[in-house]
């Protein structure tokens, strides 16, 4: 899912050592905010040199709906291209663009476009949390709660009420490395609880820091989309 993709890759970026989880004051934070920002921008920059593959399913009520697996790589213009692997739909199932992609059960054609709708808002509403600009992150470190080390030796960042009231946004980092290891996202979209959770891993040949596993869940919906990126392979030009 291409959206969840560039959710978790933005919020990648986000990496803080054990020295600015500790910093207080506003100057500190406004500078913090703007090294995290150019953090950002470099590790984009990094992936566009890179090809990867990225396996997608979307699950409905226990029952897998869809399957994809794509090679993935930035085009000449910035933009991400998927060349599609397989192309097995889920059992019975048959092809239905989506803002997300693809849904390729069959299924009643009101319910189509239910889902549509929802996986459109869905993403919009997501994508509030890549915390986009400078100030945004600033926002969030601002008012955010610094813990640990925990049993791991990871530090944490915790802020409520990030981008709609009662929400959460919480944040592992290995201090040492300045790396994200793992993000959690709770809110709710029309009503429902929604869960964001993303691992990260690092390739060590080139620091870049990516999101090797991610999960966005609807539990009233019984809706899970999840997204493995795997196979990072330097692209050769």
């Amino acid at each position: 899912m291409k959206t969840l993709l560039q959710l978790v890759l933005a919020l990648a970026a986000l990496a803080c050592t054990q020295a600015a989880l500790a910093q207080s004051g506003q100057y500190a934070a406004a500078n913090r905010a703007v090294q995290i920002s150019e953090a950002r921008r470099a590790n984009a920059a990094l992936m566009h040199h890179f090809t990867w593959n990225s396996r997608t399913e979307i699950i409905v009520q226990g029952q897998v709906k869809d399957i994809r697996i794509e090679q993935v790589q930035y085009g000449p213009w910035g933009q991400l291209q998927h060349n599609l692997l397989n192309d097995q739909p889920a059992a019975g199932g048959v092809f239905l663009p989506t803002p997300f992609g693809f849904l390729r059960k069959a299924i009643a054609q009101g319910e189509k476009q239910d889902m549509e709708n929802f996986l459109k808002g869905l993403k919009q509403m997501l994508q509030q949390y890549t915390l986009p600009t400078t100030g945004k992150i600033l926002d969030f470190m601002s008012t955010a709660t610094p813990a640990g080390p925990d049993e791991n030796g990871m530090y944490t960042l915790s802020g409520y009420n990030v981008v709609q009231p009662g929400d959460n946004l919480t944040i592992w980092v290995n201090p040492w490395t300045r790396h994200v290891r793992q993000v959690k996202v709770s809110t709710t979209f029309q009503g429902d609880t929604v869960q964001l959770h993303a691992t990260f891993q690092t390739l060590h040949q080139s620091g870049l820091n990516y999101a090797a596993f991610a999960e966005a869940t609807v539990p009233a919906k019984q809706l899970s989309v999840q997204v493995q990126n795997y196979n990072y392979a330097r692209l050769a030009y």
